[in-house]
């Protein structure tokens, strides 16, 4: 038998692909896997946290620091907690979870709702407010935040997609944790969603028009800092950051009025003046 050794053909073992889309390729599933992994477990961590007790909100509101309500302004915390109290009855909170309101002396126009039902309202928000129907507004929407869970919601669903994110990238899980439970790190992850934002609208806006009759000012607030905006050449207003504002917001709260018959036509009460005279 002869044997020959034949040429190898150059090329023979070179594929025509190039390698780096195949890498792309393989990225691009990885990616699309710890993303939809990290989706899915948000969700499941959603529908988790709603079954959490609210008293195990306040357990961990005992780990937060928050800014000390302004204790030597005692007429406008007083005026906060009335005007609280008097929405609370328009909407339906169950009976083991509880508002508590405080007036935060700070320029930044900001006011949030975080766990175990508290809620902050600072001072350079209320100085944007035109009236007390806005500041209702405000005080009825974060109140709907609470009612909605929504808070520990946003907590839940941020430390469970982090701790998966954190296991993946191995990062220290202590750290994280350390975050987390910090003043800085629990109001970092407590972002709500523009679903859970159009759900606290809703639900604020009929309060508003069972207090007042109607709803004429309810949009002040939302008018008010998009003119800041604008004023401050794009700069976003603390309220944004927290409560994201979509293109629709505000036609959103008059196509819910019409679509309820509530008037947007009506007297509109002045803030006190103990509230002009701290700005």
């Amino acid at each position: 038998m002869d044997y020959s050794n034949p040429e190898i053909p150059e090329g023979i073992n070179t594929s025509k692909q190039h390698p780096l889309k195949d890498f792309f390729i393989l990225s691009i599933g990885v990616l699309g896997s710890i993303a939809l992994c990290a989706f899915l477990l948000g969700l499941f961590a959603e529908r988790l946290a709603l079954h959490i007790p609210f008293s195990v909100e306040h357990e961990l509101l005992e780990s937060i620091d928050f800014e000390d309500s302004d204790e030597s302004n005692t007429e406008v915390q007083a005026y906060l907690n009335n005007l609280t109290s008097q929405l609370l009855p328009h909407i339906e909170l169950p009976e083991d979870i509880t508002v508590q309101v405080s007036y935060v002396d700070d320029s930044i126009e900001n006011a949030f709702a975080s766990l175990g039902g508290q809620i902050s309202i600072y001072r350079g928000l209320i100085e944007l407010l035109p009236n007390e129907n806005a500041l209702a507004m405000v005080i009825a929407h974060e109140i709907a935040h609470i009612q909605q869970r929504d808070p520990i919601v946003a907590l839940g669903r941020g430390v469970v997609v982090g701790l998966f994110l954190t296991a993946i990238t191995g990062s220290s899980t202590d750290r994280f944790v350390g975050s987390v439970v910090s003043d800085t790190g629990t109001l970092t992850v407590l972002g709500f969603d523009r679903k859970q934002e159009q759900r606290a609208d809703e639900i604020a806006l009929k309060a508003i028009a069972k207090y007042y009759g109607h709803v004429n000012g309810a949009d002040e607030l939302f008018k008010a800092l998009l003119k800041l905006e604008d004023k401050d050449a794009g700069l976003t207003p603390e309220f944004f950051s927290t409560h994201p504002l979509s293109d629709d917001r505000i036609m959103g709260i008059k196509k819910q009025a019409d679509k309820n018959n509530w008037s947007t036509i009506g007297p509109t009460v002045s803030l006190p003046d103990f509230i002009s005279h701290s700005k």
